[in-house]
């Protein structure tokens, strides 16, 4: 949206005004959590807005907050018997250290979300927390990352509805208001203060 020669003066104003805007407002965007929120989607998981490269720094991130979450607390059995202290000793000689359970926690997760990557594409109608929620027990961890992310409100208009002239005229009682109205009633508004 670059200025031409043709263009009236106020048009490149609006221009350039419109183009700063954007600048300003594409640097306040939070674009790492939207890119994990949107592979997370399981409409869109696909990543096809973004770069090879792009694609798969996304990956490696849900990976990392994977191998990350904590697993889920099981509650104690009543019938698991404490072994004694020197049994454990030996077991973890033969059978080695947890540092090994670790790296085969990270290469289960690895492969969960591997999983999940290959999983068919859900419909466009369908609503991906359902979907999560469906499939809780098979990604348990990567579900619960998912509620995180694809729960994040995607707009501002509560926020804009609050604080601006406007959304003080145009409540959820008027929101079918034509703009017409809208404008004379701000009009209105503006006349009497």
């Amino acid at each position: 949206m670059e200025p031409s020669d043709n263009d009236p003066v106020y048009v490149v104003r609006f221009k350039t005004f419109f183009t700063t805007d954007l600048a300003k407002r594409k640097d306040n965007t939070n674009l790492t959590w939207l890119n994990i929120a949107t592979a997370l989607d399981p409409r869109f998981k696909g990543l096809k807005c973004l770069s090879k490269a792009e694609r798969s720094e996304v990956w490696a991130s849900i990976s990392n907050l994977v191998v990350g979450e904590r697993p889920t607390q099981q509650p104690p059995s009543e019938t698991t018997e404490e072994q004694p202290p020197n049994k454990r000793r030996m077991s973890v000689f033969l059978l080695g250290s947890s540092d090994t359970d670790t790296d085969e926690e990270e290469e289960s997760t690895e492969q969960r979300v591997e999983c999940y990557k290959a999983e068919p594409k859900m419909d466009m109608e369908g609503c991906p927390l359902q979907w999560w929620s469906k499939r809780e027990g098979a990604y348990a961890r990567l579900a619960r990352i998912a509620r995180k992310y694809l729960s994040t409100p995607a707009t501002t208009v509560p926020c804009e509805r609050l604080f601006s002239l406007s959304g003080h005229i145009v409540q959820k009682k008027r929101a079918a208001l034509s703009p017409d109205n809208v404008n004379r009633l701000v009009c209105v508004s503006n006349w009497l203060k």
